[in-house]
């Protein structure tokens, strides 16, 4: 049998409308650390985006680094495996490669076209991990997964547990509270089709969507573990890290949610739907002085927001232990006719695509699926050039 925990999308150094979150974060790896101290897994799987953005700070990459020797000195039989996401420098991430494999740390960063063996890693007696970092998918290889699979099939002489991880977008799972999520790509990838990972793994252990589920049509073999600490005020659903037991190669995996608790939550005013200004302000007056949280006020509006809106709720928090963050301002009976103006709230909220979009209507032009395709894959370039520059 191999144990496994399964976690991703740390996204260590996000901040939160200004606010440094380094509090939680360390609370969240030390609760990392605890559930590794007491299950003792064979493997530790990070599948991506451990940073917010590809140049984290020198301190938030020290929070990282001593949090990883931490969770091997509690387990140090234990097999830590850290894969890039997109969030991630690919290059940056593999600097430490050769230092990281004292601690039996093994960091892949890129894909390796020409040496496939540097994806697979072998857990002996245990079983084998097919690790896949995040790439643009005009970098992978037709049938690369499934290149990767046959590998490890074949020298699994033992029937032992065989387990893929990736870093993307996978057709079948719920992208609720996502930024920038629409019926082709989430958060700027592409969705796959749950068969182009390729069949003859056990278990497929997914990052990048933040919402812990399987994969439907998966069977249960393919398992977005989620993030730990929610991003932004629209992920209200459970955190958690996954704990996975495989008994042999064939077996169905059994997953086990292990949660992972916030500090400081993400709060929302009122908590469904939206008020009129006044009443929300009086929800946030009379939020209890005690309770740490970061605050979100959903406030209808019929043309726009006072100006003196945002600087009333930061006074009506001083003194308390909570943290005024933003105000959601959605327009009453919005009309479809209305869509084309935006505020600059939703502006900003628009993936790029959207926009592109919204250019094309109003100046008659025609934006079919092949520019879209190619809109996309230019700024997947920039995007590339900013993790990686």
């Amino acid at each position: 049998m191999i144990r496994i925990l399964h976690t991703s999308d740390w996204h260590l150094g996000h901040t939160l409308y200004n606010y440094d979150r380094s509090e939680e974060q360390m609370s969240m790896l030390m609760q990392i650390e605890k559930a590794i101290c007491v299950r003792q897994p064979d493997v530790l799987l990070i599948c991506g985006d451990i940073f917010h953005t590809a140049q984290a700070s020198a301190s938030v990459q020290t929070m990282f680094t001593e949090a990883v020797v931490r969770m091997h000195r509690a387990c140090p039989k234990m097999t830590t495996i850290i894969t890039a996401g997109n969030h991630d420098s690919g290059s940056r991430h593999e600097i430490f490669k050769a230092p990281w494999r004292a601690l039996n740390v093994h960091v892949i960063g890129n894909i390796e076209k020409e040496n496939p063996d540097g994806h697979i890693i072998e857990i002996p007696g245990k079983g084998t991990i097919v690790a896949v970092p995040y790439s643009h998918g005009r970098n992978i290889p037709e049938g690369y997964f499934q290149k990767l699979l046959d590998i490890a099939m074949e020298r699994n002489g033992h029937g032992l547990p065989i387990i893929m991880t990736a870093h993307t977008t996978v057709r079948g799972c719920n992208a609720s509270g996502h930024d920038n999520a629409n019926e082709y790509t989430v958060g700027g990838i592409d969705y796959l089709e749950l068969g182009e990972m390729g069949h003859g793994y056990d278990y497929l252990a997914l990052g990048h969507i933040h919402n812990g589920q399987f994969v439907q049509g998966s069977q249960k073999r393919a398992r977005y573990c989620g993030t730990p600490l929610a991003v932004n005020f629209d992920e209200t659903f459970h955190h958690s890290i996954s704990l996975v037991e495989i008994e042999s190669h064939g077996s169905m995996p059994q997953v086990e949610e292990i949660t992972i608790e916030n500090p400081r939550p993400l709060v929302t005013l009122p908590t469904e739907g939206t008020a009129d200004l006044d009443e929300a302000m009086g929800l946030l007056k009379n939020f209890p002085d005690e309770i740490p949280a970061y605050i979100r006020l959903n406030i209808a509006i019929e043309d726009y927001l006072p100006a003196e809106a945002f600087q009333e709720a930061v006074a009506l928090t001083a003194g308390k232990q909570c943290r005024f963050c933003h105000i959601n301002a959605k327009r009453k009976n919005r009309k479809e006719t209305e869509a084309k103006a935006l505020t600059v709230q939703e502006f900003q909220e628009e993936a790029p695509v959207d926009i592109a979009h919204r250019f094309a209507e109003d100046t008659g032009l025609t934006f079919d699926r092949e520019m879209e395709d190619m809109f996309r894959e230019i700024v997947e370039l920039l995007e590339d050039e900013r993790r990686n520059g």
